[in-house]
């Protein structure tokens, strides 16, 4: 399968509590972010720049916990920042999982072997390794040389001592596909469990890096179309996270609306509206997101900050709560997850 049964199962039976429920918005991922001190500064990240003033800040475990029990997601993203480095990691996932809730560690490798110690392998903890090409293409985006041979010997740590390891793929306007068909085929001979991808954020449009270098770097909505009709051919043959719906909505063959709702964030500031990537407030309880932002005025075609986004914090959940509308698609869903 290409998630474990016991997240299949927890997911489903969510939904169907929240659809009876009729609840119209629910969260399906916690971006949970206890400190955005980070040990690399990567081209394509606009956290380093947004929390420059608070990268010292981070969460408690309690108020993590109570983030958590505020939204009630059954899912958390644990981000940042280098979450390897907050010194609480260890009973911060401990506590999580006591709650049976499914952990996504994103991280970006360059610790994993020293803090591999503090976690214990389990069907509801899955670490998630960011690289973004092979080793010269890697270390040259993350800035720093010897990240890529890092993050392969704590990916090959990992999977020795029984983790779930899945990594995670951005997509920019120089990135060779044929290039990540190799790491792709890399990974897989080292027992990686799966493959996200995702175009990048242009970040551009908040005035954080200059004009010529945004048009290097990210890609237009048109752009992003063409590179994932191209990467749905090259890519096919691996174990791809990326659901089929998300992916036709990747490649441009079908639109659904941004549901950045789904995937709310919190960090040392509150929650963060009204996404992950664009920020407008920070609000004290969950509620007041929900209830302060107007979520029929958020992306493309309707906020211009989100013209040329699709990225999968905002649409993979669209693609999620879609797919149970059209018989089609929950089969398509089905077969791709039994792949």
């Amino acid at each position: 399968m290409r998630f474990p049964l016991s997240l299949t199962r927890s997911m489903t039976g969510y939904l169907i509590r929240q659809r009876l429920a009729g609840r119209k918005r629910f969260p399906l991922v916690l971006m949970l972010e206890p400190l955005h001190a980070c040990n690399l500064r990567c081209t394509g990240c606009g956290r380093v720049r947004e929390y420059a003033d608070c990268v010292h800040q981070r969460l408690s475990v309690d108020e993590c916990l109570d983030a958590l029990d505020e939204c009630g997601a059954p899912i958390v993203s644990i981000c940042g920042g280098e979450p390897l480095i907050y010194p609480e990691i260890g009973p911060l996932v401990d506590a999580i999982l006591a709650q049976r809730k499914h952990i996504y560690l994103c991280t970006n490798g360059l610790a994993l072997r020293e803090q591999l110690v503090r976690f214990r392998p389990s069907s509801r903890f899955a670490i998630n390794v960011h690289l973004d090409g092979m080793e010269a293409t890697h270390d040259a985006i993350v800035q720093r040389e010897g990240v890529f041979a890092e993050a392969v010997q704590g990916i090959q740590a990992a999977k020795r001592a029984g983790f779930l390891v899945y990594t995670n793929t951005t997509v920019y306007r120089r990135t060779d596909l044929d290039e990540v068909a190799v790491l792709f085929e890399y990974l897989s001979q080292l027992g990686v469990d799966g493959f996200m991808l995702s175009p990048a954020f242009g970040y551009e449009v908040f005035g954080s890096r200059a004009a010529s270098d945004a048009e290097r770097i990210f890609l237009t909505r048109d752009e992003i179309h063409a590179k994932f009709r191209l990467a749905r051919r090259r890519l096919a043959r691996y174990r791809l996270c990326s659901s089929p719906v998300y992916m036709d909505l990747l490649c441009g063959e079908r639109e659904l609306p941004c549901a950045a709702w789904a995937n709310p964030t919190y960090n040392v500031r509150g929650w963060k509206g009204p996404c992950y990537l664009v920020t407008d407030a920070h609000y004290a309880t969950y509620r007041e997101l929900l209830d302060a932002t107007d979520w029929d005025a958020i992306g493309p075609g309707r906020d211009a900050r989100c013209e040329h986004c699709l990225v999968h914090c905002g649409f993979e959940p669209a693609a999620v709560l879609a797919a149970p509308r059209r018989g089609a698609d929950l089969l398509r869903m089905a077969f791709w997850q039994l792949g």
